[in-house]
């Protein structure tokens, strides 16, 4: 049994004491209370922080808040018992990575920019825990003061933030033959601001760039433009494909409740609890991805813009290349699929396959990062020539 379950069975046990003390506040508050919990889903920044308000009558509150009690109990009894097996089975054993990296991911897997460094970690054929973070409650990265996923551990001590940031650093210390990662890390300082909307902001300087060498550069990019070509579409597939995830996947209130239908399977939520998750959250969303619909700008058939944000980038890979990187996937080609990928299994899903060109380029990176084929083909450049 690997360290990281172990982790990840005390974190359980800490959500099912917050559903508890949810559940609770939810029986004693009034019933606007309430809407605040279903303001963070799968779209847009991961962090919680979009969202819509909406009534609920108290009947509707207080059988939500006997769910979260119910769920609660329930999960810290099976947590319990859980708990003490592992506590006499488990070794003390993490998975490591090439380079002896130990690498822990803190995510929501719905959620587009966890994906996309998912999409990575899989090419390249690195290993790593996963803690799934509860969007309600985040309990699992309350030690954090940085309250977005993903998260990406490193040796326990080492903590990466932001999707790009993580990729760049990652690519940059596999490349590299002599820098450390807290060396990489240091090159990627943090800006905060606040935004037109008045919400306090963290950026990254430099996160679509490599911290390589010279000679480690010419490497990566062997030829004229690539590297330039990489950060362009890199950056696009952050300020704009991503955007258009969430007005697709919510577009109707169908599409609603099957994309929450999905969260609830996918996710650790008790009989009573996930029926209110998937309504109460699939009614929020569907509120929210009319509102995201004119922030953006985007046309009243979201399909359209969806279509031709994938058809753009297809036809910048050309007829001649297999994907952007050539033969093999760059950087951007692992972002645009980490995004695309959280929508499979949802009708947006099947109609961008059904409407664009992308379903070959898509199935080849399934076939990529199933393969690890970053990892085969790493090894086979490092191969000694003969002589």
């Amino acid at each position: 049994m690997h360290c990281g379950n172990l982790r990840k069975t005390k974190m359980a046990a800490a959500c099912g004491r917050s559903l508890l003390k949810v559940g609770r506040a939810v029986l004693d508050s009034h019933p606007g209370t309430v809407t605040s919990l279903y303001r963070r889903a799968y779209g847009t920044g991961c962090t919680g922080g979009t969202g819509a308000r909406f009534g609920l009558r108290v009947g509707g509150s207080r059988a939500l808040g006997c769910a979260f009690l119910l769920g609660g109990g329930l999960g810290l009894y099976h947590t319990a018992k859980l708990y003490w097996v592992q506590q006499h089975l488990a070794q003390d054993h993490c998975k490591v990575s090439d380079r002896g990296l130990r690498l822990t991911l803190y995510q929501y897997k719905t959620c587009p920019f966890c994906s996309k460094v998912r999409a990575f970690l899989d090419y390249h054929g690195l290993a790593y825990d996963i803690v799934e973070v509860n969007p309600v409650m985040r309990q699992e990265i309350k030690w954090s003061a940085y309250r977005k996923v993903p998260i990406l551990m490193v040796d326990e001590d080492l903590q990466l933030n932001d999707s790009t940031v993580i990729i760049s650093s990652l690519k940059s210390y596999l490349v590299s033959k002599e820098k450390k990662m807290s060396d990489i890390l240091g090159c990627y300082p943090e800006m905060k601001s606040v935004n037109e909307r008045g919400k306090a902001v963290t950026e990254y300087n430099n996160k679509y760039w490599l911290m390589l060498s010279e000679a480690d550069t010419t490497l990566a990019y062997p030829e004229k433009g690539m590297q330039k070509e990489e950060m362009k579409w890199r950056q696009w597939a952050d300020d704009w494909l991503v955007h258009l995830i969430s007005p697709n996947v919510y577009r109707t209130t169908g599409e609603a409740l099957a994309s929450f239908d999905y969260i609830v399977r996918e996710g650790k939520f008790g009989s009573f609890e996930g029926f209110f998750a998937k309504y109460v959250g699939a009614a929020a969303m569907f509120v929210i991805a009319k509102r995201l619909k004119s922030r953006h700008n985007l046309q009243d058939d979201v399909r359209q813009d969806l279509y031709k944000a994938v058809n753009d980038w297809v036809a910048a890979i050309g007829k001649k290349r297999k994907f952007m990187g050539g033969d093999c996937p760059n950087l951007a080609d692992l972002a645009v699929f980490g995004v695309l990928r959280v929508m499979e299994g949802l009708q947006a899903f099947d109609d961008m396959m059904s409407n664009t060109k992308v379903k070959n380029w898509y199935r080849r990176m399934v076939t990529a990062t199933r393969d690890h084929q970053g990892q085969k083909q790493a090894a086979s450049n490092n191969k000694p020539s003969a002589l």
